[in-house]
């Protein structure tokens, strides 16, 4: 079950990993510098037979290229008879792209079986990808088991989403946004073929707001 203290196990480094998929919008709780985005249920592939619940995937940032965030302006525009332009703003709505290089193609060489209290990996395991993010076989697996809607949560320098809170300036260590999403795109190439247990995927998606 996601807490505070699993989601800072599962942290790499400082930060995040930047990008984590959720099949809810998840609960806001009180963290050291205010409100915090925590995911709910369990993370995929954490224990070999999961009870039914929330799931979520944290995504790796292994060999990961740039978030290419675009903005759509959702407005009507019409000129006035006197020839100036008049705009009826309906919303603003994101779209966002990703990809990865040589990402391999599974994030363990088994179940995770992360400790639920500290999110730390079983290190009997293999890890693939450096900082036990999803692998090409989890983004694949979540892509075909979400036709519809679910969450995309984000970590990067973006205080301006949560500038009405505490603390704003000292947050980049947490997600500060979510955002409802479909997939709008999703393809992947077997790159190089692995002598152990996975390979090197090139692996792409696009995601749009809802």
């Amino acid at each position: 079950m996601a807490t505070l203290n699993y989601l800072a196990g599962r942290k790499k480094y400082g930060r995040p990993q930047a990008l984590l998929f959720a099949d809810t919008p998840g609960t806001l709780v009180q963290g050291t510098g205010g409100m915090i985005h925590l995911p709910d249920g369990y993370e995929v592939n954490a224990v070999p037979n999961p009870v039914e619940s929330s799931r979520f995937i944290i995504l790796s940032d292994h060999n990961r290229g740039p978030i290419d965030i675009k903005n759509n302006r959702l407005e009507q525009k019409e000129r006035t008879i006197n020839g100036k332009m008049r705009s009826f703003y309906v919303a603003d709505k994101n779209t966002f792209s990703v990809s990865w290089q040589n990402l391999p193609s599974r994030s363990f060489s088994s179940f995770a079986n992360f400790n639920e209290d500290t999110g730390t990996e079983n290190t009997s395991l293999d890890k693939y990808t450096v900082d036990g993010g999803a692998g090409g076989n989890e983004l694949l697996d979540w892509y075909l088991n979400h036709k519809g809607s679910f969450y995309l949560f984000i970590a990067y320098d973006n205080y301006i989403k949560i500038k009405n809170q505490d603390n704003t300036y000292n947050r980049l260590g947490e997600y500060q946004e979510v955002v409802e999403v479909l997939f709008s795109d999703f393809s992947y190439s077997v790159n190089k073929r692995g002598y152990s247990k996975h390979d090197l995927w090139d692996v792409s998606l696009s995601l749009e707001e809802i």
